[in-house]
């Protein structure tokens, strides 16, 4: 049996006081004015209206304090060591989840008890007062809210609702759970990943749900334009599933039209590429331990880039590489002499003396590189710093777009476990201190 894990906040986040740095301002943005009731957690939707939030929306994230939201307790986590949160009771605070922190930045937070009545009704008004309502939970829990898109549209009328779950609201497998390694499973994706002759390999990190994040993000962004040209509200359903399906036409198309296998001796194909014929293609070992670079040759124009930059070896006078289709057909071969020459050379030396010669080169890079060394990232600005008053400044990783005209409005991390509950309920929905001291009290808010 799992015991809950127990969430101990940080002072002064749970009665709603705020830091006088971290006081809400007047938002900056396209989206500024639009006022979303953000039920999601987890990456798949919290992701999604993060987005919303760079740009200027106002998200109000809907927590629970008993069942609080996964990132909050999973690593990074601030003094602690990655573990295991299973089985075991943990005393912990929930302000130090440094996933949490990525994820909601830019987001006002509430706590709102939705199996109480009072919590419910609660909810509405906030509804009532925001355009925009987003969830990802499992399909159902909205409807036993009785948060259904009709009674949305009555307490905002034209709201738009965004609707994410792993196989969508419709169909026989609607009602099915899902993380993003299932979503990776069921969409085809893990089945044609890996190396020849081994099993499918999976992706490791729930890759899907950040995916299918930016589904949501661009359905959300037509739904808003939309409602701007007709006045119109919609619901939106986005399934991950089909998000990742997406991501599999070529294969689809191979299998359908040339009635070829996707388990077959020479298939998954790893670090190659089948179409077209490049050679060679792959990641190979440079200098160092567990360093790497990718190089792609794809036609003779950068085959003699290549030759040039290693200095014309012998081998390369080979007949079996005097064409790209004889190189592709005898890979192995060549991917084996050009290795000997990546592994005794730097791989960012490489990267720089292939580039030079014409050849898509990279280094393989890690996140301690990304962070501290690739000075293309640093020149980018692609990451930025922000303070929070329980993890301290902390780096993240900002949106991969620059605008002439614009830019994202890092106002501040993410939220303490209710830190915005006094501003969102008594300065928004207008609440009464007493009433907002008796919902305190009752453990609604």
């Amino acid at each position: 049996m799992t015991v809950p894990v127990e969430a101990t906040a940080s002072k002064g986040a749970a009665d709603g006081r705020q830091a006088p740095d971290r006081a809400v301002r007047p938002r900056q943005g396209p989206l500024t004015g639009i006022r979303v009731a953000d039920f999601c957690w987890m990456g798949v939707g919290s992701v999604a209206t993060r987005l919303l939030g760079d740009f200027g929306a106002e998200v109000i994230k809907i927590e629970d304090r008993i069942r609080i939201d996964t990132p909050r307790k999973l690593p990074l986590y601030k003094d602690e060591p990655a573990r295991n949160f299973g089985e075991e009771k943990i005393d912990l605070d929930p302000n130090k989840g440094g996933l949490f922190n990525n994820y909601c930045r830019n987001k006002l937070g509430v706590t709102i008890n939705m199996r109480t009545a009072k919590g419910k009704a609660l909810a509405e008004r906030l509804i009532s007062a925001s355009s925009v309502v987003s969830e990802n939970f499992a399909p159902g829990v909205m409807e036993r809210w009785g948060l259904t898109y009709e009674r949305l549209n009555e307490l905002s009328p034209e709201v738009i609702y965004a609707r994410m779950s792993g196989y969508g609201h419709s169909g026989p497998h609607a009602e099915y759970r899902s993380y993003g390694p299932v979503v990776q499973a069921v969409s085809g994706l893990s089945y044609i990943s890996g190396l020849p002759d081994t099993e499918p390999s999976g992706w490791g990190l729930s890759y899907m749900d950040n995916q299918a994040a930016y589904y949501n993000s661009s359905a959300l962004l037509f739904a808003i334009y939309r409602r701007n040209i007709t006045g119109k509200g919609t619901e939106i359903d986005v399934s991950a599933v089909e998000a990742g399906v997406n991501l599999v036409g070529p294969v689809l198309l191979d299998v359908t039209v040339n009635q070829r296998s996707t388990r077959r001796h020479d298939y998954p194909t790893g670090n190659r590429l089948e179409w077209p014929n490049a050679a060679p293609h792959g990641v190979y070992a440079a200098k160092g331990d567990d360093r790497w670079i990718a190089i792609a040759v794809f036609d003779d124009h950068q085959w003699a880039g290549l030759i040039d930059a290693l200095g014309h070896p012998a081998w390369a006078d080979d007949p079996r590489f005097a064409t790209q289709d004889q190189r592709f057909a005898h890979q192995d071969l060549l991917d084996k002499l050009l290795a000997e020459w990546t592994r005794e050379r730097d791989r960012h030396d490489m990267t720089e003396l292939l580039q030079h010669h014409g050849v898509p080169a990279g280094a393989v890079q890690t996140a301690e590189d990304l962070n501290e060394r690739d000075p293309q990232v640093a020149a980018r600005g692609v990451f930025f710093e922000m303070d929070h008053p329980v993890i301290g400044p902390a780096r993240f990783e900002g949106n991969p777009m620059q605008f002439s005209e614009m830019a994202p409005d890092n106002w501040r991390s993410a939220p303490l476990l209710g830190e915005d509950n006094a501003y969102v309920f008594k300065e928004i929905l207008g609440m009464s201190d007493d009433e907002y001291d008796e919902l305190s009290s009752e453990s609604v808010i």
